[in-house]
């Protein structure tokens, strides 16, 4: 089969276009032909060697994809061969004490696509049969693999983490990236108010059409005071921040007192500087959070198969151009997801 793989850590020039092996399924696993590999600023940092996980090389990035059944074990049981399908990009063990607490996203031995397993920048992946989900037809295909990661890493954030209510008011910083556009969604799903920042004023009408209620350009206008003034001066109820750097501080300083701040990324600074005192004084309270449980992807791709959630295709490419396809996530052009088609 043709991947796409990298056999030294490095820019966007070590991803090489080659012919290997096509695996086969072991007794309980399916063998999946990609039609579609969503990317997601996570490859770039693994490619780079910044993200802090060891990888063995060569390597196959790629981490949520979706496409139909190949082949099937022989102890599988419902599945069938050119059955549409979506794999869960991260493989929880299901003995650890996380996972019998119904906390499997925090498994202690998960396994991650493009990190434990060769990920979906290829035409065939191996997936146990647990981890296949079925989806209604291949015009899915696209959706699922945009989709997974994105809108339950939001829903998690939003519901499970900051325990969004109806009626409440919700800045989303960075809107127009995947996990922003989804957060949008998510949060006006769920009755809030939503307050949508980007960089650009692009992005930001594409947010208003995915629901954004107001708008706030953090490259010429300050998000603490304008989330002020558009909330009479008492502040949001959550943040979602998945940024970090500079917009850490910013979308802090916009909370309500007992306002909520959720974060999962920090790709534009991991490490930041913020004033504890007003964080105790306001009662603030800063959360964590990551990717979501095993249900909590199941549930939002039965929404955006639904059509209550829409997953944003920025742009599809042919594997072989996957260091273009980095190059635009790079380069923030996105909104949205990019994809690959193997």
């Amino acid at each position: 089969m043709k991947a796409v793989r990298f056999h030294e850590h490095g820019g966007r020039e070590v991803l090489q276009y080659e012919d290997v092996p096509t695996p086969e399924p072991g007794p309980e696993e399916v063998l999946v032909r990609i039609r579609s590999c969503a990317l997601n600023h996570f490859d770039i940092d693994l490619r780079e060697n910044v993200s802090r996980w060891p990888l063995e090389l060569p390597h196959i990035l790629g981490v949520e994809f979706a496409g139909d059944v190949a082949a099937v074990g022989e102890c599988v049981e419902g599945c069938h061969d050119g059955q549409a399908v979506w794999v869960l990009h991260e493989i929880p063990c299901l003995e650890c004490e996380y996972c019998l607490a119904g906390m499997d996203n925090l498994c202690l031995r998960a396994e991650m696509y493009s990190v434990q397993r060769p990920g979906g920048y290829a035409d065939y992946a191996l997936a146990p049969a647990r981890a296949v989900f079925p989806l209604p037809g291949p015009e899915w295909h696209d959706a699922a693999a945009a989709g997974q990661i994105v809108f339950t890493t939001a829903w998690h954030m939003l519901m499970a983490r900051a325990q969004l209510r109806a009626g409440e008011t919700v800045v989303v910083s960075a809107s127009g990236s995947g996990v922003g556009h989804a957060a949008v969604q998510i949060a006006k799903l769920a009755g809030a108010t939503v307050i949508a920042t980007a960089g650009s004023d692009e992005k930001l009408a594409r947010s208003t059409e995915d629901g954004a209620d107001h708008v706030v350009n953090y490259s010429h206008e300050d998000v603490t005071a304008r989330v002020l003034d558009l909330t009479g001066a008492r502040g949001a109820d959550v943040v979602v921040e998945h940024v970090g750097g500079e917009q850490f501080g910013a979308c802090l300083g916009s909370l309500r007192k007992k306002g909520r701040l959720v974060t999962c990324g920090g790709h534009a600074g991991e490490v930041v500087d913020f004033d504890i005192i007003p964080l105790f004084r306001n009662e603030w309270s800063v959360i964590g959070s990551r990717t979501g449980t095993v249900r909590e992807s199941e549930l939002v791709v039965e929404l955006i198969t639904a059509g209550r959630l829409v997953p944003r295709i920025h742009a599809t490419l042919p594997l072989v151009e996957a260091a273009e396809a980095q190059r635009i996530i790079e380069a923030r052009e996105q909104f949205g997801k990019v994809l690959l088609r193997p």
